[in-house]
């Protein structure tokens, strides 16, 4: 290879790398983002499904990242089984949520055992209000995971 088709290909490689991390949203040294701003994010852990009987609990962990209070938080979870099928759909109220402060709120899941969960979908917030305001970004600002068996998803 000449110098300059060494150069050309040195010059193409991080070409495309910058392209890559800016399409993923990633840092040039490789460390991806969030699309929203930290101290704007609520997150929303699904912890553990624990089996009660006739039902699954859910633990889920909230910390609020934002600088708001909010007095109004439900969450339309709809649950879904190992194939994909709708078996619940339910409403989980996990007001209030405090600035910079981590919740645990646990719900049981009627009907259903924890090892047919395959996920649990965030529909909607049906309801959200930080002081007093109603909001309708709320569902924009929260960062589902888990570390259950079964998946959190928005």
């Amino acid at each position: 290879m000449t110098e300059m088709t060494t150069k050309w290909a040195r010059a193409w490689r991080v070409g495309r790398a910058l392209v890559g991390a800016a399409l993923c949203g990633c840092a040039v040294v490789g460390v991806c983002l969030p699309t929203a701003q930290a101290g704007d994010q609520i997150t929303l852990e699904l912890n553990k499904l624990e089996d009660r009987e006739g039902a699954c609990r859910a633990y889920l962990v909230f910390g609020n990242g934002s600088k708001e209070r909010f007095d109004a938080f439900v969450l339309d979870l709809i649950v879904f089984d190992r194939e994909e099928v709708i078996a619940k759909h339910l409403a989980v109220d996990a007001a209030p949520l405090r600035v910079d402060k981590t919740i645990v709120k646990m719900f049981d899941i009627a009907g259903i055992g924890c090892e047919q969960i395959g996920r649990i979908l965030l529909n909607d917030i049906t309801k959200c209000e930080s002081v007093g305001d109603a909001r309708a970004d709320c569902i924009d600002a929260v960062v589902p995971s888990s570390r259950a068996a079964g998946e959190l998803v928005k």
